[in-house]
């Protein structure tokens, strides 16, 4: 965690038990515009590819896991507590799922289109393909703070 980060978090802490797991992280493709809709309450979930965690050696995410979301600047937006995780095939992540994400018109169909090129495009970097049963995290928050 950055400085940034790390004193907001002890800021919002301060006299309170604190958790004990916690990161800080942008959002991928679009992190401004993503925290953005964290802040405003629309985006309360997220997905992320299951592979990638396996390539990096990065542990999953659980269930009240905190997170200090961060804008492109690195410079903290929010923090958020992760409220349920599933693992699942892109094909069968459900629409209300992909409502929770919050991104353009909420649409399934849009989900799915702006996924698939995101997912596409980070495939690529590490030499793979993607195809749609491959495995998702998916993630729902809830918003703690907003800095």
């Amino acid at each position: 965690m950055n400085k940034l980060a790390q004193e907001y978090w002890d800021t919002y802490w301060k006299g309170k038990e604190t958790p004990l797991s916690v990161t800080s992280w942008q959002f991928g493709g679009i992190p401004d515009e993503l925290a953005q809709l964290v802040k405003n309450g629309v985006k309360s979930a997220t997905c992320s590819l299951h592979l990638l965690y396996e390539i990096e050696k990065e542990p999953l995410p659980k269930v009240d896991d905190y997170s200090v979301v961060l804008n492109s600047k690195d410079e903290p937006v929010c923090i958020i507590r992760t409220s349920d995780v599933k693992i699942m095939p892109m094909n069968e992540v459900p629409s209300d799922f992909a409502y929770a994400e919050g991104e353009g018109d909420h649409s399934y169909d849009h989900w799915r289109k702006v996924h698939i090129e995101f997912f596409t495009n980070e495939l690529k970097d590490v030499g793979k393909v993607f195809s749609e049963d491959m495995l998702l995290v998916c993630e729902r928050f809830e918003l703690i703070d907003v800095k």
